[in-house]
C-alpha cells in the first residue's frame, strides 16, 4: 500500500533546497528567451490573507510553465511600502512606521516562501529603502528639467484636525475617514505631474494592447475622457461674462439656468461684498468632491441675482446660481443646466422650480413639456429648438458649433478629463520631493551628489499634522545655488509614483543609477501583469504615463510598461457582525465566531453574531482567512489547488472549508499514483491519446489563465489512470503527470521526482513533449438508435464505411435482443456520429 504524502516535511525540505540552489534567481545573461511574469507588489500590512495567495498562485503557476518551456523567466517580489496605514500605525501604536513597515515585511515574506512561489527573491525590495527612493527623487528631477514637473496652487481637502489632505476617497459625508472633522476646502502649493501632455497617447494606445481586458480599458479611456464639444461665453447682467464648456451643444434651447463653482471668480467677487454669498460657498467647499458624492449628495444652489443671455436669443435671461455640484478643477468651473436631459440638472431644477424644457424626442414624445423624474439621455431627434429641429444629435452638435464659430461667440474644442497628476502629499511616510526652497532663488532641485534625501528617523507622531513641518533641523539647509537660508519641501510623493516604474527596477537594480536601459529593455516590457482590477485606472494609468516620460527623456525605448494584463476575481468570505453604537458594526474574523445553523455564536462569551453577505475578503470587516493555520494542515499544495480548482480566475472564489478538503484528498491520490508507480509491457493507445491531449491542453490552458481548465483535464487524466490496468503506457504517463502538475502542486513534484530517480530538479525539468499523431482522435463513439431512442454505443475507427458500421450496429447484442428477429424497415448512418434503425 503506497505510504501517505508528508506535505509539511516536503515543503520544508524542497523550500530550503530552492532557497539554498536560488533555482528561481533570473539571469540577465541568459541565451534562453526571456519572460517577465508580475503580480502587483503588496502593502506589507502584516500579514497576507486567501486574496495575496490566489494572485501569487496564478502568476507563480505561469511562470514555473514558462521555465519548464525553456524560458528565463523573472518574476519577482517587493513591497510598496510607503503610505497612511504605516502613520496610522505609529500614532496608535507608538512605533515608527520604518518599524513596523519592515517588521511586517519580515512576516508576509515568511508567509509567501511558506507557500512555495518560485520567486526570484535577489532581487527584492520595498520602496520605502532609500536605495529606491533615492533613484526615485532622481527620476523626480529627470522630469523637473525635462520640464514635466510644475508647482501651483490647487484646491484640496484639508483635514482641520488630522492636518492633512485627504483624498477624495477619504471623504466620507463631508468628513475626514479617520478623525471625523469637517472636511475644508483650501488652496495649497501642490507639484504636478504633466500626465495631460501625453493624453492622447495614452488614449491611442489603449488600442494596442491587445491582451488587456476590454472593461479596463474602457474604463481608462472613460477617465481619460476625451470629449469635443463647444466653448462659449455668457454675457452676464452686470457687465461680465461666464465661460462655459459643454459636450451637448445641441441641448442650448433646453438651457434653463447657469450654475458656477463656488471657487469660480464670479462666485468669490460676490462673497467679498454678500455674506450670505460667502456662507453658501463655504457649505459648498465643505461637501464632497469626488465625482460619486457630487452625483448623490442633495444638490444645492445660490441665486446671486444675477442673468446670463442665451446666445440665440438676446431676450432670453438664466438666472445664475452658485451651485454645489459644480467645481473649478473640473472644466471651467461654470456649466448651463439643461434638466430634461441631464439628471443632476433636472434634481437642482425641481428643487428650485426651474423650467424644464425637452429638446431631444424620446420615441413619440415631442412635446416641451417634460414632467417625467428621470431625465431622458437617450438618442432622439431635435425638437423645440428652432433651427435644429428635426436634426439628429450628431448634426444638431456640429450646426450649432458652426453657428458659434461663424457668429463669433464660441469656438469648437476638445477637452479632457484627465487631470494633471498631483502627486503632493503633506505627511511624513513618503518619498521626500528632492526640493529646496529659497527665498531669493526660489525652488532649487537638490543637487544629486545629495541624493538621496532621506528621512529622518526621529520624528513624533504626537501631534497631528506632518512631523517634517516641526522637525528643528531636517528642513533648514543652505541654498544649493546662492548658499542662503533655505528649507526642504516637506511635502512626500504620492505612493502611486513608488509603483509606477517598481517593474522597472526589478528588470534592472544598478547602484548609481535607476536602471541600466539595455538591460531594462530585456525585460521589458513586462509579458505578463497580474493584479486586481481596483487599479484599472490610477495605477495602471500612470505606470503608462511613467514609461512614456521615460522614453520622451531618452531613458528608455518602450512605451508600454504591461504587454499583458489579467485582472483576478476575489476571494470572498461571509462576514460576522453586531451592532454597535451609532449604528456602526462591530465585525468579528471567521475564527471568533462558531455557526450552529444559519445563526453565529461568539467563541469567547457565547453572544449571538448575526451571519452577513458573502464579500471580498477584507481588514476592516474582518473576514480574512490565515493562510498559515491551513498551510500548515493541509500543506501548501493543497491550499495552490484549491485556489486554482474551483472557480475560472477572473470571478470571485468563495473560501470553503469543504474546498480545502477536497484539494487535499486529490493531492493525496496524485501521490498514490506517484508512490505506486511499477513499471509494466504493453500498450494503452486510448491512454497514450489522453496524456498527450492532456499535456497539450494544460499547456494551452495556463498560458491562457484558464487555470480551473487545466485542473478539469488534469482530474480526467488521474482518473483514467486510477482506471487503466498495468502497462507501460500507464507508467509513462504517470511519470509525465508529475512534470504536468509540478507548476501548480511543486511540492509533492519535486519529491515524487526525486523518488523516481531523478537527481536534478522538477522546477528544471522540460515540460512534456506533445506527439501531435496522439492530439487526433482515431477513434469515435457511435450512437446507435432504434426507433428514435438510444438503446447502444459502439466503438469505431473514425471514418468507417456505412455498410461497415450499419453491419457492425444490426449485428451488435443489444440490437439484436430489441429487433427480436424482426428486419429493419430501414437504417440511417451518420458517418462518425450516428445509427438510427427503423423498426
Amino acid at each position: 500500500m503506497a505510504s501517505r504524502f508528508n506535505a509539511l516535511k516536503a515543503d520544508a525540505a524542497w523550500q530550503a533546497i530552492w532557497e539554498e540552489r536560488r533555482t528561481f534567481a533570473a539571469r540577465d545573461d541568459s541565451p534562453r528567451p526571456k519572460s517577465y511574469v508580475l503580480e502587483m507588489f503588496p502593502y506589507p500590512s502584516g500579514k497576507i490573507h486567501m486574496g495575496h495567495v490566489r494572485n501569487y498562485t496564478m502568476g507563480d503557476v505561469l511562470a514555473r510553465f514558462r521555465r519548464m518551456k525553456g524560458m528565463e523567466v523573472l518574476h519577482p517580489m517587493g513591497w510598496d511600502a510607503f503610505g497612511m496605514p504605516a502613520e496610522n500605525a505609529a500614532m496608535e501604536k507608538g512605533v515608527h512606521p520604518g518599524a513596523w513597515t519592515y517588521q511586517n515585511i519580515d512576516a508576509m515574506r515568511a508567509q509567501l516562501k511558506r507557500i512555495g512561489f518560485g520567486l526570484d527573491w535577489t532581487r527584492e525590495f520595498a520602496t520605502c529603502d532609500p536605495e529606491y527612493y533615492g533613484q526615485e527623487q532622481a527620476l523626480f528631477l529627470d522630469m523637473v528639467e525635462a520640464g514635466l514637473v510644475y508647482r501651483k496652487e490647487s484646491a484640496v481637502n484639508w483635514d482641520p484636525v488630522d492636518m492633512t489632505v485627504l483624498a477624495n476617497e477619504q471623504v466620507i459625508d463631508g468628513k475626514g475617514w479617520r478623525s471625523g472633522a469637517t472636511v475644508e476646502r483650501r488652496k495649497l502649493s501642490q507639484w504636478f505631474l504633466k500626465i495631460t501632455d501625453f493624453a492622447d497617447e495614452l488614449l491611442d494606445g489603449l488600442g494596442e494592447l491587445k491582451h488587456w481586458p476590454d472593461k479596463v480599458k474602457l474604463m481608462q479611456e472613460n477617465w481619460i475622457g476625451k470629449s469635443q464639444g463647444l466653448q462659449f461665453r455668457f454675457s452676464v447682467s452686470d457687465g461680465g461674462s461666464v465661460e462655459v464648456f459643454t459636450t451637448r451643444p445641441d441641448t442650448i434651447f433646453g438651457a434653463s439656468f447657469v450654475a458656477i463653482a463656488a471657487d469660480h471668480p464670479l462666485a468669490l467677487r460676490l462673497a467679498a461684498d454678500n455674506p450670505e454669498v460667502a456662507a453658501f460657498a463655504e457649505k459648498c467647499r465643505a461637501g464632497g468632491t469626488s465625482a460619486a458624492e457630487i452625483e448623490t449628495q442633495e444638490k444645492l444652489g445660490y441665486n446671486t441675482g444675477l442673468t446670463a443671455t442665451h446666445p440665440f436669443d438676446p431676450d432670453w435671461q438664466l438666472p445664475v446660481y452658485i451651485a454645489n455640484f459644480v467645481l473649478m478643477d473640473y472644466g471651467v468651473g461654470a456649466v448651463f443646466g439643461v434638466p430634461a436631459h441631464d439628471q443632476r440638472d433636472l434634481d437642482f431644477a425641481r428643487k428650485y422650480d426651474l423650467p424644464v424644457k425637452r429638446v431631444v424626442s424620446e420615441g413619440d414624445a415631442v412635446a416641451p413639456e417634460f414632467t417625467g423624474d428621470e431625465a431622458y439621455t437617450g438618442p432622439g431627434k431635435l425638437v423645440n429648438s428652432q433651427f435644429l429641429d428635426g436634426l439628429e444629435i450628431a448634426d444638431a452638435k456640429r450646426a450649432v458649433i458652426e453657428r458659434a464659430e461663424s457668429e463669433g461667440w464660441g469656438k469648437g474644442t476638445t477637452v479632457w478629463r484627465l487631470r494633471d497628476w498631483g502627486v503632493s502629499r503633506q505627511r511624513y511616510w513618503g518619498t521626500p520631493i528632492p526640493i529646496i526652497h529659497c527665498g531669493t532663488c526660489g525652488a532649487v532641485p537638490v543637487p544629486r551628489d545629495q541624493l538621496p534625501v532621506k528621512l529622518p528617523e526621529d520624528v513624533s507622531f504626537d501631534v497631528p499634522g506632518n512631523p517634517l513641518d516641526r522637525h528643528p533641523t531636517w528642513k533648514h539647509v543652505p541654498c544649493p545655488k546662492c548658499g542662503g537660508e533655505a528649507r526642504r519641501e516637506t511635502d512626500t510623493l504620492d505612493t502611486f509614483v513608488d509603483s509606477s516604474w517598481y517593474f522597472i527596477r526589478f528588470a534592472s537594480q544598478p547602484g548609481d543609477t535607476p536602471f541600466d536601459k539595455r538591460i531594462a529593455e530585456q525585460w521589458l516590457p513586462v509579458n505578463q501583469y497580474i493584479g486586481g482590477v481596483e487599479h484599472a485606472i490610477l495605477h495602471l494609468l500612470y505606470a503608462r504615463f511613467w514609461t512614456r516620460a521615460l522614453r520622451e527623456m531618452g531613458k528608455l525605448d518602450i512605451a508600454e510598461p504591461f504587454a499583458g494584463l489579467f485582472t483576478q476575481g476575489m476571494v470572498t468570505h461571509e462576514t460576522y457582525y453586531r451592532e454597535g453604537d451609532e449604528g456602526r458594526r462591530i465585525w468579528f474574523a471567521p475564527d471568533e465566531v462558531r455557526i450552529s445553523g444559519e445563526q453565529g455564536i461568539a467563541i469567547t462569551d457565547g453572544s449571538p453574531i448575526t451571519v452577513g453577505r458573502v464579500e471580498k475578503m477584507s481588514k476592516s470587516k474582518k473576514n480574512t482567512v490565515d493562510p498559515g493555520p491551513i498551510v500548515e494542515q493541509y500543506g501548501a499544495d493543497a491550499v495552490r489547488w484549491f485556489m486554482l480548482s474551483d472557480s475560472p480566475p477572473e470571478r470571485d472564489l468563495e473560501w470553503s472549508e469543504s474546498g480545502i478538503e477536497g484539494a487535499w484528498r486529490f493531492i493525496q491520490r496524485l501521490w498514490r499514483l506517484f508512490d505506486g508507480l511499477a513499471d509494466a509491457d504493453g500498450e494503452d493507445k486510448a491512454l497514450d491519446r489522453k496524456l498527450h491531449q492532456t499535456i497539450a491542453g494544460v499547456a494551452d490552458d495556463i498560458e491562457a489563465l484558464s487555470f480551473n481548465k487545466a485542473v478539469a483535464k488534469l482530474y480526467e487524466l488521474v482518473n483514467a489512470i486510477e482506471k487503466a490496468k498495468p502497462s507501460a503506457s500507464r507508467a509513462a504517463a504517470i511519470r509525465a503527470l508529475v512534470r504536468i502538475v509540478a507548476p501548480m502542486a511543486p511540492h509533492i513534484a519535486e519529491e515524487a521526482w526525486a523518488a523516481m530517480g531523478n537527481s536534478a530538479l522538477i522546477a528544471d525539468a522540460e515540460w512534456p513533449e506533445v506527439d501531435p499523431a496522439l492530439l487526433v482522435e482515431d477513434e469515435v463513439t457511435i450512437a446507435v438508435q432504434v426507433n428514435g431512442k438510444l438503446r447502444d454505443t459502439l466503438i469505431m475507427a473514425k471514418g468507417t464505411a456505412k455498410d461497415e458500421v450499419e453491419a457492425a450496429a444490426l449485428s451488435a447484442d443489444k440490437i439484436v435482443q430489441w429487433l427480436d428477429g424482426a428486419s429493419p424497415k430501414k437504417v440511417i448512418v451518420v458517418p462518425d456520429r450516428l445509427v438510427n434503425i427503423v423498426a
